[in-house]
């Protein structure tokens, strides 16, 4: 009897002291945040674009952000060259078909942690109605308490690259004209909720 008597006195201290941390949320602030990516022209010169519209946030019970869950949801009607001729052809069925495929989006499936600020981001990318694994460079560039709303605010600076026939998209342009491969880069701010 003594001996259930401390087992339940041990199991009951065990469940007291560990307090599971609480997930957060962060969410991206897209005033201070850039979602974009760069294709080379000719071989010779960069043309970088974004998306002007998107949302994204950060799920986690880490303070490092190790267990991070990362979800991005982006307007491709927002598309912005600098170039309001070449944003409508990108619009167009040539390249994104933004009336069939409108969204772009990408959900994390591991997050792996390869130096102090430095993660590999695994997930799946959806654009132009093709699905397909990714994998993200990403650095916390830190973490401060904004002066003006008071709140925990993460910088990211996230890179990667993806193939043009992986998604279908601008399959008619050769790789002289417009490259294969499409960098991928973000700056953003997330705050916590």
């Amino acid at each position: 009897m003594k001996k259930l008597v401390l087992l339940a006195v041990v199991i009951s201290t065990a469940l007291f002291a560990f307090k599971p941390f609480a997930e957060s949320t962060w969410t991206a602030d897209t005033a201070h945040s850039k979602i974009g990516f760069v294709i080379t022209h000719l071989l010779i010169t960069d043309v970088e674009g974004s998306f002007k519209n998107f949302e994204s946030k950060i799920t986690t019970s880490k303070d490092d952000f190790s267990d991070a869950v990362v979800e991005l949801s982006a307007d491709v009607n927002s598309v912005n060259t600098d170039n309001e001729k070449r944003d409508e052809h990108l619009k167009g069925a040539d390249f994104f078909d933004a009336a069939k495929f409108p969204k772009l989006t990408f959900k994390s499936t591991s997050v792996k942690k390869v130096a102090a600020n430095k993660f590999k981001v695994s997930g799946n990318l959806t654009f132009h109605g093709v699905t397909k694994p990714i994998v993200l460079d990403a650095t916390l560039r830190g973490v401060t308490t904004n002066p003006m709303s008071k709140k925990a605010t993460a910088g990211f600076k996230v890179s990667g690259t993806i193939k043009r026939s992986d998604f279908g998209f601008g399959t008619k342009y050769p790789a002289a004209m417009l490259s294969e491969e499409v960098t991928l880069n973000a700056n953003t701010e997330f705050v916590k909720n």
